[in-house]
């Protein structure tokens, strides 16, 4: 485990081996927002990291792809986590810009059928909010493998990469989102969504 300098919290070393499962829906941005949120196909994740990882905490996340720039490695854009321990972790070692926020989750199966409702909030004002539909679960593991890549964060530190690899039990699923459209997510309020689909029961090395 590694202290965060001047403060009490720890986080584990790089690599971080981590299980759980992922909530994803692709969402088409027709215009640009900024100059770190250009127009193009974005990734909204709710994740949910279970016990048998290091740390065991909720997720919300943005990303976007960056293309040949960066080997195709994906960029967050925006994210927040329910643990002080992965907010430093996530920051020092990746530059990954987590920030905390509170969640609730709920999960509820009838045979290979799965019913997963979602919502994240801050400061009691809402982010975002989803529900899925998937039979995930029933699904054959397979392989992934992926990359970051983030640019420097105020607090500074540089440009940093992660690389991830795992398996997981993955399918299409229904997904339909809600995003507050005075919230920090409210530049997704109209994006059209392209798909979805759930990683149930991943096991990935991130790092």
């Amino acid at each position: 485990m590694t202290e965060h300098t001047g403060e009490t919290r720890l986080y584990p070393a790089a690599p971080w081996h981590m299980v759980g499962s992922l909530w994803l829906t692709l969402f088409k941005v027709r215009e640009d927002v900024d100059a770190s949120r250009p127009a193009g196909v974005y990734g909204a994740a709710f994740v949910s990291y279970e016990e048998g990882s290091p740390l065991t905490y909720s997720e919300l996340l943005v990303a976007r792809s960056t293309g040949k720039t960066h080997g195709g490695r994906v960029s967050i854009t925006d994210i927040w986590v329910d643990s002080p321990a992965s907010v430093a972790g996530g920051r020092e070692l990746w530059a990954i810009p987590k920030d905390l926020c509170d969640f609730t989750f709920e999960s509820r199966h009838t045979g290979p059928l799965s019913r997963t409702s979602w919502s994240a909030s801050l400061e009691r004002r809402p982010i975002a909010s989803a529900r899925f539909t998937d039979v995930s679960r029933a699904a054959v593991r397979v392989p992934f493998k992926g990359g970051t890549w983030q640019p420097e964060l105020p607090e500074g530190g540089g440009e940093k990469t992660a690389d991830l690899k795992g398996s997981a039990k993955a399918l299409p699923c229904r997904g339909r989102w809600d995003f507050a459209p005075d919230g920090p997510l409210g530049w997704l309020t109209g994006a059209r969504p392209l798909a979805s689909a759930r990683m149930s029961g991943f096991r990935m090395s991130f790092g």
